[in-house]
Formats: structure tokens, sequence, C-alpha cells
């Protein structure tokens, strides 16, 4: 006698518990920030995946030599990090001095970092030329906004890191918790 067994295959979405999360510096209360300053994200998933150990903490401009203040920078004309990193684009301090190389081996850092430490995703402070993920300031140095992606932030997404903004930590829970 032969029996068949039919086995409905389903699939099993699990939750990524062990990844590591690249996050910027600056979001866990270190004063890096072009003004010298912090910018804390305070959440209970934060405190979680600190005391899991799954946070690799980077300032992208401080890892390539760029000092605590210093002077605003912006992608000018309108452009994005793609933009700089295919070499069309320039980031420009407020000063005028040119600080592309500055910011292509800050990306370069936080990729090499990201792949050493096994992280799947990023979350990165908005608005920086570095790490917005969601605006960046358009290069006038006027406070004007525009979609697009930092330097590090588009050198993490062509690397297949899941970049989140501060402001999108609750889709980047969902993510891994899924």
């Amino acid at each position: 006698m032969i029996r068949l067994w039919h086995c409905r295959r389903r699939s099993v979405i699990q939750a990524d518990t062990q990844s590591k999360i690249l996050v910027s510096a600056c979001l866990m209360g270190h004063a890096v920030r072009y003004d010298g300053r912090a910018k804390p994200l305070l959440h209970p998933a934060i405190e979680r995946w600190r005391a899991e150990g799954r946070l690799v903490t980077i300032c992208p401009e401080m890892s390539a030599g760029m000092t605590v203040p210093r002077p605003p920078a912006e992608i000018v004309e309108a452009a994005t990090g793609e933009e700089v990193l295919a070499g069309t684009a320039r980031v420009v301090e407020l000063t005028g001095a040119d600080v592309t190389e500055e910011f292509l081996l800050a990306a370069e850092n936080a990729v090499a970092l990201a792949r050493q430490a096994g992280c799947r995703y990023a979350l990165l402070i908005d608005g920086s030329p570095s790490c917005g993920s969601g605006f960046i300031y358009d290069g006038t140095f006027s406070g004007g906004k525009q979609a697009g992606n930092g330097v590090t932030a588009a050198a993490l997404k062509a690397d297949g890191v899941a970049v989140f903004s501060d402001r999108e930590i609750e889709r980047l829970i969902e993510r891994i918790e899924q």
C-alpha cells in the first residue's frame, strides 16, 4: 500500500532578530553634528537593540576626519547623494570650501563598517548631506528642503543596506520584527 502525503507549503516570515543596525552617532546622543550637538532619538526600540548588542554607531563625517564643530555643508545645485557618488555633483560648506572628497570617504567608511559588522539596516538622521534619506537640504543654505539621499545613505542603499530615517523608526521596527 502506498500512501501519498499532501503537505501544504506555507511561507513563514520570521523576525530578523539577529541583524545589526548601523545608526548615526548623533541619534545615539553623541555630540558630533556640524554644530557640536547631538540629536538623540529616544525610543524603547533603541534601548532594546542597544541591550541586544545590535547597534553599530558611526558618524560618517568624523570617520573621514572632519572636525566638530564644522561649517554646515550641503549638496549644491539641488543634487543628491547619488549624483555625488557618480561624480556629477559636489558637497560644499557654507564657507565655499569643497568637501566632496571628505563626504565620499565618509560614505566609503560607513559601507565598509556596515559590511564588516553585518548591518542589513541603517537608521540615519534625516536632512544631513551625508545621512539624509527622506530629505536633504537643497544646496542654497536657505533652509529649503528636497526629497533625496545624502552621500552615505545613497552608498549604503547601493550596497544593499535598507536605510531608514530617524522619522521612520516605526517602519524599521515593523521590517525587523514582523
